[in-house]
């Protein structure tokens, strides 16, 4: 259920040594150099020189991102041992084994900017790094298992399929692998939403309700409004976005919408409707204040959530212990023979 790093400390140094850029190109002329071979379309790989805070940014977002895969397992876990039929907890675990993979595809392509993962995951279990708000929330119902595959990761990849032509190379690669497997998660939580709705009433309402807690925060991960985002433009210009926040929120509305309506569920906004002259849903506004008391305070779920991260890496020092001496061991053997 947890992601592991399994490299010897010689593999770690090594990898950690390799990554760290050329330049910083913190030089004016040098930066408009670089910013001419983003528009031009060339793609940055870790070896190119680029400006220190286009390697800052990239950090932070791809960091951030691969702590979100691994909080993201929690949720789940907490339903594999109560998911309703066998087949259900398989899947659910296969998907929960896709997210561990998810995250360790994240922190490596990080480490190509020279920064380690055991740094990286130190940050996420004090609490100093951040993760995307919806982990934050609580799962009470199966339903919820449903809707997180439907809506986070319908949202998720929404956002991230434009990830995969980023101009930072290792990142956009890692995306690719990563979307097929989201879009597959997304049809899966569906289809249990899918199979609730089409049930008894009382199904149907497990699978509202579940709807109504999720909608709002689903909209919430794509980041604050354009106007009041920071990054969102610089982003954009150096092509590690290739949309700002509110236009992956509008796609992403208009793609969910009709699929609400098919099954017969209600989206829990009363402003919602379709404008005619846009071509798109006009939707009710979104409750900031909630958005920045989660981050600042961690909401319903953020305590427990790191608390648990803590847990786990205590209760996996033994398994990287054992993995580092059996690599060691085999090493030896193989340089006496």
């Amino acid at each position: 259920m947890y992601s592991t790093d399994l490299r010897t400390e010689k593999e770690k140094k090594s990898a950690d040594q390799q990554a760290l850029p050329t330049s910083n190109l913190d030089d004016a002329n040098l930066w408009d150099a670089f910013q001419k071979r983003i528009d031009n379309g060339d793609i940055i790989e870790a070896k190119d020189a680029m400006p220190e805070k286009y390697r800052a940014t990239l950090l932070r977002q791809i960091s951030q991102h691969a702590h979100s895969e691994i909080i993201g397992q929690l949720p789940e876990g907490n339903w594999v041992t109560r998911a309703p039929t066998l087949k259900r907890k398989l899947i659910l675990l296969a998907k929960i084994q896709d997210e561990a993979g998810h995250g360790l595809y994240l922190y490596s392509a990080a480490e190509t900017l020279g920064r380690s993962r055991d740094d990286m995951v130190a940050d996420l279990l004090s609490g100093k790094a951040k993760y995307s708000t919806i982990f934050n929330y609580p799962a009470p119902s199966w339903a919820d298992i449903g809707t997180i595959g439907w809506l986070v990761d319908g949202a998720a990849i929404t956002n991230q399929i434009p990830l995969c032509r980023c101009s930072y190379g290792p990142y956009a690669r890692a995306m690719v692998r990563v979307c097929k497997e989201e879009s597959f998660h997304q049809r899966q939580g569906y289809e249990i939403v899918t199979v609730l709705a089409q049930g008894t009433p009382e199904q149907k309402q497990l699978a509202q309700d579940s709807i109504n807690r999720y909608w709002w925060p689903s909209l919430m991960m794509f980041g604050p409004s354009d106007s009041a985002s920071t990054h969102s433009s610089q982003n954009m210009k150096w092509k590690i976005k290739r949309h700002s926040n509110d236009v992956l929120r509008q796609r992403f509305i208009d793609a969910t919408v009709p699929q609400a309506e098919f099954l017969g569920l209600t989206i829990p906004d009363p402003d919602l409707k379709w404008n005619e002259e846009r071509g798109s849903y006009d939707h009710g506004d979104i409750d900031w204040g909630e958005f920045w008391a989660v981050i600042k305070d961690g909401g319903a779920c953020g305590k427990d959530r790191i608390r648990a991260r803590r847990a786990a890496a205590k209760d996996g020092i033994w398994v990287r212990a054992a993995a580092e001496a059996y690599a060691k061991k085999q090493a030896a053997k193989k340089q006496a023979a």
